[in-house]
């Protein structure tokens, strides 16, 4: 248990937005160190194949994605505020007051904040309202562009991350965090790639650390091709809907076990595969519930289109996606880590094949 606080921690507290996973990456690639050949691009994907693989199985394609929604300089105000867009699914109610932290010219974390107008000086009208992504600003402490430009070496081009570190309660198994989106995915695919370790396989595994999944599910993309899987496990931190909708309706709950998505609006999963899933989780006791979304969409989605192979989503639910303020179960984690582990144990040629049987 300490072993997957730590290297959630460790994953989540770094800083990772759509383009700039560089620092994910590299702690992917410590704590996976020696159980394989890891192949980084210049997109900052990465995949990792364990060197127990034969080149003469199946090849199980994993999948997180290793970026986070974040906001991006697009360019500096007169009075030295920083008009930035955003990058990934943001509600501009969320951003208001976020605190936030800009990776400037020369590699430094510079402190700021989401700038609001104080109530003193709203109208009426802009009390009840939030402003648009285009008004807001970061402010960083600079009163004018020219010391935004030359001294805080703030420009164009310059990410900007959420600024909130890892919190773990032992006593109720609590996470609070950042980037739960899909940090949270990307240590239980690590934690699966360390526990299988020297061990037998009847399929060959590749870890796919996928960047960009916020815009546009890019790196996906190219994982898959450069893998060439014959059928995918997709880990996602996935948005739980425990708090707001009717307990019959609920379909991702916190402590409820990982969720099997059956569909969103980019992907349906592969039923035979989604059915054993379900399967193997029952006969190991693993909770989980199954979901059919209304929205959203993940990198499953993108390894489908390529070969349509079949796929399936092993969610950890996550409160709050999309904000900079998560809660998450450890027993969540610790389950799709279990459920994945027996998958790939069971997985087989004649097994694979009967997912495209009609």
């Amino acid at each position: 248990m300490t072993e997957t606080v730590d290297l959630i921690r460790d994953l989540t507290n770094v800083y990772g937005t759509s383009g700039f996973e560089q620092d994910v990456v590299k702690t992917f690639a410590k704590e996976t160190e020696g159980l394989g050949k890891l192949e980084v691009d210049g997109m900052f994907n990465a995949i990792l194949r364990r060197k127990e693989n034969d080149g003469k199985r199946p090849v199980v394609q994993l999948d997180a994605h290793s970026d986070s929604v974040g906001l991006l300089t697009q360019a500096i105000r007169p009075n030295g505020l920083i008009k930035f867009v955003t990058l990934g699914g943001w509600v501009p109610a969320n951003l208001t007051a976020m605190k936030v932290v800009v990776r400037n010219r020369a590699g430094e974390y510079i402190p700021g904040v989401v700038a609001t107008k104080p109530p003193h000086f709203m109208t009426a009208e802009e009390r009840k309202g939030v402003p648009a992504v285009a008004d807001m600003s970061v402010d960083v402490g600079s009163s004018s562009r020219e010391e935004t430009l030359n001294d805080f070496q703030i420009d164009t081009g310059c990410p900007i991350f959420p600024d909130v570190q890892f919190q773990y309660n032992a006593e109720k198994g609590l996470m609070f965090g950042k980037d739960f989106d899909d940090r949270l995915g990307a240590a239980a695919m690590t934690a699966v790639m360390q526990q299988l370790a020297g061990e037998q396989l009847n399929v060959d595994v590749a870890a796919g650390l996928s960047a960009q999944e916020e815009v546009g599910l890019r790196g996906a993309y190219v994982t898959a091709r450069k893998i060439e899987p014959d059928i995918s496990i997709v880990l996602e931190g996935c948005p739980a809907d425990d708090t707001f909708e009717p307990d019959w309706l609920s379909q991702t709950k916190m402590g409820g076990g990982p969720m099997l998505r059956d569909y969103d609006t980019t992907f349906v999963a592969n039923p035979a595969f989604e059915n054993y899933a379900a399967a193997a989780a029952d006969e190991a006791g693993i909770p989980y519930t199954r979901a059919v979304r209304t929205g959203g969409g993940q990198d499953g989605a993108a390894i489908g289109y390529w070969k349509g192979v079949p796929t399936i989503v092993i969610g950890i639910p996550t409160r709050y996606e999309h904000s900079a303020y998560n809660w998450a179960k450890l027993s969540d984690v610790e389950n799709a880590i279990k459920l994945t582990l027996a998958l790939l144990r069971r997985l087989d040629k004649d097994t694979i094949a009967s997912f495209s049987q009609f």
